[in-house]
């Protein structure tokens, strides 16, 4: 699918206008879909998961980032994906199961999904083109990749997979605190 950049938004390859985050629907790890308009008036930090990468560590800070300022407004939505490496192989309930038990995260983990690609989500192709990477880069580069959203559904910025989340702290402050 190739998005198309438009005054106030982008129009998906299948005609559809999207101006902001708010608009897609996903998929819960446990099967229940969820409108992004639900998370509406709070600051997101999305990323992309995997089980099995060297910066899986990174669910901690997530968590603390999480359990810190979630009072205040952040959300932090964990997107599983197997596109690098095979580092997400399991199943659903498998991801959710290391997810809990190793790293007892509490804030939302959904399906895996593709995050680059013909076949990528429709959020994630909407994030690429909002928050492009270095060089003006579109396609996600690896695991945990991550684009913070304000308040109001704007995709502020996106941050690499080696960016610790705890280094994002003051930049998720100022969104919340605006």
């Amino acid at each position: 699918m190739h998005l198309n950049t438009i005054i106030g938004g982008l129009i998906l390859s299948e005609g559809e206008f999207v101006s902001n985050i708010y608009q897609f629907e996903v998929t819960k790890n446990d099967g229940s879909k969820v409108m992004l308009q639900e998370f509406a008036g709070k600051v997101l930090l999305i990323v992309n998961v995997a089980s099995e990468c060297g910066f899986t560590n990174q669910y901690e800070e997530l968590e603390t980032l999480y359990g810190r300022f979630k009072d205040q407004g952040l959300e932090v939505l964990a997107f599983p994906s197997n596109q690098f490496g095979g580092q997400e192989p399991g199943t659903d309930a498998e991801i959710k199961s290391f997810c809990e038990t190793r790293f007892k995260i509490s804030f939302p983990l959904f399906q895996k999904i593709e995050v680059n690609g013909k076949s990528s989500h429709p959020l994630y192709q909407f994030l690429r083109e909002a928050a492009r990477g270095v060089l003006g880069s579109r396609s996600i580069k690896w695991n945990f990749t991550k684009f913070l959203v304000s308040k109001n559904g704007d995709t502020i910025t996106r941050y690499a997979p080696n960016t610790r989340p705890i280094e994002m702290e003051k930049d998720i402050l100022q969104l919340i605190n605006q």
